[in-house]
């Protein structure tokens, strides 16, 4: 959202405000007061024209507009009734240069997952992809991937689902341990340094659970309906701080994950490896106890298995 016009809305949010002090208050014309009402009203914000001055009536359920209002972490959003994918979108504008921006679409056409497994992504979920630039070598992203599942599950267990992770991009919730959301990271760069890194979350929120895998779950058929643009802000906010502090990584995530203390197969580029997960460390290998004893496995398909 333009700066001026976010500060628009903060005022408008703290109660009705004359045209006048509000021009003087931001330093800027009537004329530029008025065209900034009129872009939040197209937003979908309620701001109606009182004696006492404009006041906010109405705040949008979902989009860019309505993430924005209120999100104290410093993300731009490129908001999208629907797109293809919002990771594609997200690399595009990462190509160009953006930072700190965020692609989020009320459905995706053609969303994926990790090895380009089709996601279903219908109207309703939460589906979005944020562009950073770390200074991070390459070796040290997939702690971003870890980052974006604690705060997906942090975001989920605030309305009412208790949720997990699997190692190490998938949040489950249940017994039966039903996935609600999945991580797909993708980064560009070069030895020593990363250009961009791309952190994509789909979320199944507002979706009828037959919309889904049978091996999936929704918020909706857990607790209902929720806020779709406080529980993204939620994501984005405890994601910002995670990424400012990689250390707490991985604490958070042991913290929530199901994964660990449980029997796996890992499906690995260089084989199968089956033994209890014992640990994961910096920046996201899993440390799994075998008959060989342990392996550390930086990538994989992992599958929680019964007890022996």
């Amino acid at each position: 959202m333009q700066e001026t016009r976010r500060r628009v809305l903060e005022a408008l949010a703290d109660g009705p405000v004359g045209g006048p002090a509000l021009a003087d208050r931001l330093g800027v014309s009537r004329a530029a007061v008025w065209k900034h009402v009129e872009a939040l009203r197209e937003a979908g914000f309620g701001v109606e024209s009182r004696d006492d001055g404009y006041a906010l009536t109405d705040v949008p359920e979902f989009g860019g507009a309505a993430v924005e209002f209120g999100l104290e972490a410093p993300f731009d959003v490129d908001y999208h009734d629907s797109l293809p994918s919002t990771n594609d979108r997200a690399r595009e504008l990462a190509g160009e240069g953006a930072d700190d921006v965020v692609v989020l679409a009320d459905e995706q056409t053609g969303g994926r997952g990790r090895l380009d497994r089709e996601w279903a992504s219908p109207s309703g979920g939460v589906w979005l992809s944020a562009v950073c630039r770390p200074e991070l070598p390459p070796a040290r992203v997939p702690v971003y991937t870890l980052a974006a599942a604690v705060a997906t599950t942090a975001a989920v267990r605030e309305v009412g689902v208790d949720a997990r992770i699997k190692w190490p991009n998938d949040v489950l919730v249940g017994d039966n341990e039903r996935k609600v959301a999945g991580i797909l990271t993708e980064m560009e760069g070069e030895a020593d340094r990363v250009s961009w890194v791309v952190v994509g979350v789909g979320l199944n929120a507002n979706i009828d659970a037959g919309a889904v895998p049978e091996t999936a779950t929704t918020l909706r058929e857990r607790v209902g309906d929720v806020d779709r643009a406080a529980l993204t802000r939620a994501l984005l906010e405890r994601f910002d701080e995670l990424r400012a502090d990689p250390e707490s990584v991985l604490p958070a995530w042991r913290e929530r994950a199901a994964t660990l203390g449980r029997r796996v197969r890992v499906e690995t580029p260089g084989g199968e490896v089956v033994g209890e997960a014992v640990d994961v460390e910096f920046p996201g290998r899993l440390i799994v106890a075998t008959d060989d004893g342990r392996r550390r496995v930086s990538a994989g398909d992992c599958e929680h298995l019964r007890p022996v």
